[in-house]
This record gives C-alpha cells, sequence and structure tokens, in this order.
C-alpha cells in the first residue's frame, strides 16, 4: 500500500492522539466534502472512553474518507488501539481493491485476534465500532460490530446503515456459544450479565459467547445524497436517527452541525460519553 497523505488536517491530530471532549472539522482535497465531529465526555465517574477517525487520505491514486467512532468499555485501552490501527489493517488486505467487503471483514477479525493476544497490555475491556471508507467521494462502505451507529440522509429520508447488535436480538447466537442473557443487574439485556452488546472487540473474559464479524453495508453517493453521521450509543440512546439527519441538514458547517448533536444528546440527559462525525457531501 502506498504511504497515507492527509487533506485538509494533521493525521497526528485525528489518528493515535487521546479523544477527549473535543471537536474539529476538515475536507476533502477539492473542498466539496466537508466533515467535523464533536465528543463530549458522559457523566460516568470514569475517563473518557470514545475515540473517533476523521480525515481524507490519497492511497494508490484514489482519495479516501476514513470516518469512525469507537466506544470503548472497561478502559479505553482498546478504543484507542483501534484507532490506530483498524483503519491501516483494512487498507492493507491484499484484496481490498477487487473486494472490499471481504477485505474489511477479515480486517475487523484479524485486529480483535490481535487485541486479544495483546490482552495483558490492553487490559479486560472492550469497544464498539463503526467504520466508513469513502472511496472518490462516489462509494461508501460502512461496517459495524456492536451499537454505534450510521445514519446515511438521501433523498430527505434517514437510512440506517448499520445493524445495532444487541443482546436480545442475537440471543440465540449467544446461547449457542454457552452463554446466556439476563436483565440482571441492571434494567438492560446483558450477555452473562455483563455486556450490553452481542458483538465487540476486545472483551477476551467474555469471547467464546461474543461475536467481532461486522455487518457490512456499501452504497453510492449521487447527487440526493446529503449527510452521513456516525456516533456512538451516547447520541443514540436519546436521539432519532430522524431528529439527527434534520439537525445536521439544517447546520451547514458539518463542525458545528457535530456540535449541536452531542449538545442535544446532553440536553436530553444522555449519561454515556457522547461522540459523533458528520460527513456533507454537499451545499
Amino acid at each position: 500500500m502506498d504511504s497515507l497523505c492527509c487533506f485538509g488536517t494533521s493525521c497526528s491530530q485525528l489518528v493515535g492522539g487521546r479523544s477527549s471532549s473535543s471537536s474539529g472539522k476538515g475536507k476533502s482535497h477539492d473542498g466539496i466534502i466537508k466533515y467535523g465531529f464533536s465528543l463530549m465526555k458522559g457523566k460516568a465517574n470514569h475517563p473518557m472512553e470514545d475515540y473517533h477517525v476523521a480525515q481524507f487520505v490519497q492511497s494508490q491514486e484514489h482519495e479516501l474518507g476514513l470516518f469512525a467512532i469507537y466506544d470503548g468499555h472497561l478502559g479505553d485501552a482498546v478504543p484507542s488501539y483501534l484507532q490506530k490501527h483498524l483503519f491501516s489493517n483494512i487498507l492493507q488486505e491484499e484484496g481490498f481493491w477487487v473486494d472490499p467487503n471481504r477485505s474489511i471483514s477479515k480486517a475487523y477479525e484479524r485486529t480483535d485476534q490481535a487485541i486479544l493476544s495483546h490482552s495483558p497490555d490492553l487490559g479486560r475491556g472492550g469497544s464498539t465500532a463503526v467504520t466508513a471508507i469513502l472511496i472518490n467521494g462516489q462509494r461508501l462502505w460502512i461496517a459495524n460490530v456492536g451499537d454505534s451507529r450510521a445514519v446515511l440522509s438521501k433523498g430527505g429520508h434517514a437510512i440506517q446503515m448499520t445493524t445495532d447488535h444487541e443482546p436480545n436480538t442475537e440471543r440465540g447466537s449467544i446461547e449457542h456459544r454457552g452463554g446466556f442473557v439476563s436483565n440482571l443487574p441492571g434494567d438492560v439485556p446483558r450477555v452473562n450479565g455483563q455486556l450490553a452488546v452481542s458483538r465487540a472487540f476486545g472483551d477476551k473474559s467474555l469471547k467464546l459467547h461474543l461475536r467481532s464479524d461486522p455487518d457490512v453495508r456499501d452504497g453510492n453517493i449521487d447527487n440526493s445524497t446529503d449527510v452521513l453521521i456516525l456516533a456512538s450509543d451516547g447520541l443514540w440512546k436519546v436521539v432519532s436517527n430522524e431528529e439527527a439527519v434534520n439537525i445536521a441538514k439544517r447546520i451547514k458547517d458539518p463542525q458545528k452541525a457535530a456540535k449541536q448533536l452531542t449538545a442535544e444528546a446532553l440536553k436530553r440527559e444522555s449519561k454515556d460519553d457522547i461522540s459523533c462525525v458528520v460527513v456533507r457531501f454537499r451545499g
């Protein structure tokens, strides 16, 4: 793979650094596609566990937009690792340009194996992931593990591009692997009474009962495509897909739109870390 060259902002600002309460913006080489991001620490008594990627890079004569939200739990080591390594692993898969779907799936699994093999250093925690790769501003590949979500606005409609991997909806898979789903302790379904998502990176103690394979979906970007929103469940727990799209479409500056979305989630008393990336395709 060619070395990656960043557009719009410094790579060092976005990849490998610690995400805290912050925001920023950037754009494609021609300036047509713009993005903004906003991250806000939740009210829980632990350090910020959400990380992001938002950048345009040049690779093998293609311009790639790379966008991601990683929502960690039981520490920030796994989402930090994903921020540094997951996109590199995807783009280094030999067949990426021929079969992106297969390469993304293989890279997700390979990255999870690397995390598990480094568990003495990375700890017992884990992370969700939602990633988007925009190829030459025309083709979009989205993948996710867990309940961080991607929503695309197309023709005025909010289209959820990911599947929320929740214990109740994947109970069969969990039980087949020898696990169980319980609402105790607490009031939400959890794998073995511990984890509120059915797929995740890391979580070595639960890995026998968890999946880390992603759902992958692709689509074309055309004149009817307005915005793409990636966000952690700190947003989606309190803001619907349609509400988020309406806010992001109304505010032309994607950084301001992302900040408005995190502020709205906080106003609605979301207690989790809240992070989102907004990509605006035109206007």
